[in-house]
């Protein structure tokens, strides 16, 4: 997949598209190019390699077997490069030692189906081809493609959809044919370029795979990009690839609070974006960021995202303060969050925990998890800028945490475990999965300190250890919901499947808490399953046991590239060094992972207080910084 949106190539290992399943070429959600088969005298080409060459870029070797060949050496070699866009350069490459005659044909079709029709199946025929400018052009329902080639084709067949060249080749002559994919007729929407993460961030140590991880996650998570049109300062990522290319609230927020230590100008203009859709007027709902609703696993209700996407507002805001947001981009941003808390404060019980939209009123524990770090971090962003309720926001938060160990915790012999949710009334639903690690991700404060959470000591230490056992960790990360409970389905993607942000939440949740063997273990684990997937990580994939010589198994219905998984590979390298900045106390902590699961590294090309940051971490794990702000000073 071929990614640099609103345009994606979607092509398979031998580089033909043949306009089976999904591959195509799309722009805007549209497909405008289902079928580009070559042809060279007569006979495809023999495809040996098929590879991305970078998150937007894709390249397939070959030879051509012609009537001529003198022995079983192949002496034509095809070189095609893909893009995004569906702009595509071919080149032969002649190895022979006489000149060789060769026809060239390029087979191309259409149906101009939206991805959605696509993936359902439901895409319909070909569209019959006119000859246009040298190519060929497609048109239905006010919509047209059109492709054109340079040089342009000796013929152009619209019956047949077939361009057509005779190519000489001397000996050790090239010869290349360029195309190009156009839309007419479409709402355009510009690539975006800038907005997002800086290319310069980068990552070396003893392990070379860091490298590789941290560059595709940049690649992929710029690829993602989409730029507001009524807005065009601002730039969000889209869910993901292919079946979510446009704005998820709760994954876009997710995103770009993992990026953060790349800098803070992708969270500004996402939550400047999601500010204008938050819900006004003095109801219920005033305050809430809409949502779509998603399936919670085979024990629960949906629930509902854009709930998740108004928790997360505030602490997005705050932690990017932390880390170095402008005061005056704060202060911009300082209303919406407040009626981000309005809406919680409205919205949740006496005792601060927070039900589910909907007639169950599940209160699950995710939920109270995301609506306390709201409290907590939102008091936070008060206090700094002077408004009334910050004192408040602490408090409820204190409520909050006894409600909550007193009301989710199941004490059993085993040491306990937290409740998953509990039913309206109050009755504990009591399955485990990856979902509890949200419960260790208390977010920054003062100091770059973790925030105080919903556990006490002796519950975190019991969380800890449940996440590091095998029912949960699969060795290739955490998986949704534990293999021993009822319902549990490897490829669920709310009941088993591992969902690889999740594990990025777990690995940095259990290293501030100090649970370093359990976080190096899922740390390693997706470390391996990066490096199985070609280090571009799927959302999930199956979550079943890694074995000896096992590979992770992908997901059928997964996004990959996706914002949130291309996020998580930073937060994962970011979980290392430790990293706790207080941009606005001109300090920054570093609590390392003292084990050095991967040896020693170094993170550069960081943002901290909106200047670069370097941060080495020995193999005896010890951290120390390299380049930072001027008068940024090393915190406890």
């Amino acid at each position: 997949m071929c990614v640099a949106l609103p345009s994606l190539a979607v092509s398979a290992e031998h580089g033909q598209l043949t306009g089976e399943g999904l591959e195509g070429v799309y722009r805007a959600g549209r497909r405008l190019l289902s079928r580009s088969r070559l042809r060279i005298a007569g006979r495809e080409p023999v495809v040996v390699q098929g590879r991305l060459v970078s998150a937007d870029r894709a390249t397939f070797f070959g030879v051509a077997r012609t009537p001529g060949d003198a022995g079983p050496d192949p002496e034509i070699g095809v070189e095609r490069s893909r893009d995004a866009d569906g702009s595509e350069r071919i080149v032969l490459r002649s190895w022979s030692a006489r000149t060789v005659r060769l026809p060239v044909e390029l087979a191309l079709g259409t149906d101009l189906a939206e991805l959605a029709a696509v993936a359902t199946g439901r895409a319909g025929p070909e569209l019959p081809a006119s000859v246009h400018d040298g190519g060929l052009r497609w048109t239905a329902n006010g919509c047209r493609a059109a492709v054109t080639a340079y040089p342009p084709p000796r013929d152009a067949l619209a019956s047949a959809g077939l361009l057509r060249w005779e190519v000489e080749l001397a000996p050790g002559g090239t010869h290349t044919i360029e195309v190009r994919v156009r839309s007419e007729g479409m709402v355009r929407r510009p690539r975006c370029h800038g907005g997002g993460p800086p290319a310069d961030a980068e990552v070396e140590g003893d392990d070379p795979r860091v490298r590789s991880l941290l560059r595709t996650c940049l690649a992929d998570l710029e690829a993602l990009l989409l730029r507001d049109q009524d807005h065009p300062r601002d730039v969000y990522p889209a869910a993901g690839v292919p079946w979510r290319c446009g704005l998820a609230p709760a994954e876009a927020l997710w995103a770009v609070r993992m990026a953060l230590p790349v800098g803070t100008r992708l969270a500004t203009g996402t939550l400047r974006t999601l500010a204008r859709t938050q819900l006004g007027g003095t109801g219920r709902d005033a305050g809430r960021i809409p949502g779509p609703f998603r399936d919670a696993g085979p024990h629960l209700p949906p629930n509902c995202t854009g709930v998740e996407a108004t928790l997360a507002f505030p602490a997005v805001l705050a932690e990017a303060w932390r880390w170095g947001l402008p005061e005056r981009e704060l202060h911009e941003l300082l209303p919406a969050a407040e009626r981000c808390l309005h809406w919680l404060r409205t919205a949740a019980g006496e005792d601060g925990l927070l039900s589910e939209p909907g007639p169950a009123g599940t209160q699950r524990a995710e939920t109270q998890a995301h609506a306390h770090r709201a409290a907590v971090l939102g008091a936070d962003l008060l206090e700094a800028s002077g408004r009334p309720g910050a004192g408040w926001w602490r408090e409820r938060a204190g409520a909050m945490r006894r409600a909550f160990r007193e009301g989710f915790w199941i004490d059993d012999r085993t040491g306990g475990r937290p409740a998953a949710a509990r039913a309206r009334d109050g009755r504990p639903v009591p399955h485990l999965g990856g979902g509890a690690a949200h419960l260790l991700d208390t977010g920054l404060t003062s100091g770059g300190r973790p925030a105080p959470g919903l556990l006490d000591k002796v519950q975190t230490e019991q969380l800890a250890r449940l996440l590091g056992a095998p029912d949960l960790d699969t060795g290739w990360g955490l998986r949704s919901l534990g293999a021993k409970e009822p319902g549990h389905n490897p490829y669920g993607h709310r009941s088993g499947a591992v969902r690889v942000h999740e594990t990025a939440v777990a690995v940095a949740g259990l290293a501030a808490a100090g649970y370093e063997k359990e976080a190096s273990s899922l740390l390693r684990g997706v470390l391996d399953a990066a490096q199985a997937f070609g280090h571009r990580l799927p959302d999930m994939y199956a979550g079943e046991q890694r074995t000896t010589g096992a590979v992770p198994l992908p997901h059928p219905a997964a996004c990959r590239p996706a914002a949130v998984s291309a996020a998580a590979g930073i937060h994962l390298l970011g979980a290392l060094a430790g990293i706790g900045p207080d941009a606005p106390a001109g300090t920054v902590a570093l609590r390392p992972l003292r084990s050095a699961p991967l040896g020693a590294v170094r993170l550069s090309g960081l943002r901290v207080a909106g200047e670069p940051f370097a941060v080495r971490v020995s193999r005896l794990g010890l951290g120390m910084v390299e380049e930072a702000a001027d008068g940024l000073q090393l915190g406890v």
